[in-house]
C-alpha cells in the first residue's frame, strides 16, 4: 500500500508542478485567462472607441487637409509631400510653400520644427495616421447608428412573427427571404446613382442589411417563450398582447440580441469598406479605411502602408468583434458554454 501512495504522489507531482509549493505555472494562468475573457479583443475595442471618440484631439494633422504644395527644406533637399512619404519620415525644416506662406505651422506637428509621418503620407500628402483615426470615428458611427436602427426594426419585427403565427408570421418571413435574395452591392450602387452618394445613404443602405439577422433569431426564442406557462398566466390575467410581448417575452431573448448585435458590428464594418472601396459610399473629404484602401491599391508597389495600415485596422476590429460575439454567446447560453 505504501507503494502505491509512493506512485501516486509521484504522478501527482508530475502533473501538478508547483503544487507543493503553492506557486501555479504562470503561463497555465496566463492561458486560462486567455480562453476564459476576451481580453484582446476587448483591449482592441476598447482602443477603437477611445480613438473614435477623441479622434480630433489624438490627431497629429489634419486629416483632411491636403499638402500638395507643402515643401521640407533641410539642408538644401526638398522634400514633396505628393511623392508618398514613407512611414518615419521627419525632417527640420522651415515650412514653406511657393507664395510664400506658412502651410502647416509646427504646433501642429508631432515634434516642434518637425514633420512626422508615423505611418507615411499618402497621395495627396495627408497623413495616414491622422486618416486612419478618422476612419475609426466614421466606422464607428455608421455602424453604430445603423445597427441601433436595424436592431429596433429586426427585433420588432421577429416579436409580432413569433407571437402572432399564422398569415403574419408567414408574410414577414417572406419579405426576409426576398430581401436576403437581393444583391446588396448592386442595391447600393443603384441607390448611390439615384440618390447619390453621401454618409446619409450609406447608414441606409446598412440599416437595410443589419435588420435580417434578427429576425430570424429572436423569432425562434419567441416560439418557444410564448409558450411558456407564465405567459399563459399573463394572458389569462387579462394582460394585453403589447404587454406580454414586450414585458415578458423580450426580455427573454435579450442575450440572443446582444450577440446577434455584437457579431453583426463586424459585418457592417466590413460592408461599409466595401461600398466606400466600390467608390459608392461615404463621398470625401470623410475619411473611411474602405477609401483609404481603394485610393492607396494604384500605390501598392512604391507606396504600400497606404493601404495596408487601413485594411490591417479593418482585419484586426472585425477579428475582435467576432471573438468578442463568440465568447459573448458561449457566456450567455448554457448550452454552448465550452468554459467552466
Amino acid at each position: 500500500m505504501a507503494q502505491v501512495s509512493d506512485t501516486q504522489e509521484q504522478v501527482v507531482d508530475v502533473a501538478l508542478p508547483g503544487a507543493r509549493t503553492g506557486r501555479p505555472n504562470p503561463a497555465i494562468q496566463a492561458w486560462y485567462l486567455l480562453r476564459r475573457y476576451p481580453i484582446i479583443p476587448g483591449i482592441v475595442i476598447s482602443l477603437l472607441f477611445i480613438v473614435g471618440i477623441f479622434a480630433p484631439q489624438i490627431t497629429p494633422f489634419d486629416w483632411e487637409k491636403q499638402n500638395l504644395r507643402t515643401f521640407a527644406h533641410h539642408e538644401q533637399t526638398w522634400f514633396r509631400a505628393d511623392e508618398h512619404n514613407a512611414p518615419v519620415i521627419e525632417a527640420d525644416f522651415d515650412l514653406e510653400t511657393r507664395d510664400g506662406r506658412n502651410a502647416l505651422r509646427a504646433a501642429n506637428s508631432l515634434h516642434h520644427g518637425r514633420l512626422v509621418f508615423v505611418l507615411g503620407a499618402d497621395h495627396l500628402g495627408r497623413d495616414v495616421l491622422s486618416r486612419l483615426v478618422g476612419g475609426a470615428r466614421t466606422s464607428l458611427k455608421v455602424a453604430g447608428i445603423a445597427l441601433a436602427a436595424g436592431t429596433t426594426v429586426g427585433v420588432t419585427m421577429a416579436l409580432v412573427a413569433g407571437y402572432y403565427g399564422g398569415i403574419v408570421d408567414e408574410i414577414i418571413m417572406r419579405i426576409v427571404d426576398m430581401w436576403l435574395g437581393l444583391p446588396f452591392i448592386l442595391v447600393a450602387i443603384l441607390a448611390s446613382v439615384t440618390i447619390g452618394a453621401s454618409e446619409q445613404t450609406v447608414m441606409i443602405l446598412l440599416v437595410l442589411l443589419a435588420w435580417t439577422p434578427f429576425v430570424r433569431q429572436v423569432r425562434g426564442d419567441v416560439l418557444v417563450l410564448k409558450t411558456l406557462d407564465y405567459v399563459d398566466a399573463s394572458r389569462i390575467a387579462g394582460a394585453s398582447d403589447v404587454r406580454i410581448i414586450f414585458r415578458h417575452i423580450f426580455p427573454g431573448t435579450t442575450s440572443t440580441v446582444l450577440v446577434v448585435a455584437s457579431l453583426n458590428v463586424g459585418g457592417l464594418i466590413l460592408a461599409e469598406a466595401a461600398l466606400s472601396f466600390l467608390s459608392v459610399g461615404i463621398p470625401d473629404p470623410i475619411p473611411t479605411w474602405g477609401k483609404s484602401v481603394s485610393e492607396g491599391r494604384t500605390y501598392l508597389e512604391t507606396s504600400w502602408w497606404i493601404s495596408f495600415w487601413p485594411g490591417f485596422a479593418i482585419f484586426l476590429t472585425v477579428m475582435s468583434l467576432n471573438f468578442f460575439g463568440d465568447w459573448l454567446r458561449d457566456r450567455l447560453d448554457p448550452r454552448l458554454r465550452q468554459v467552466n
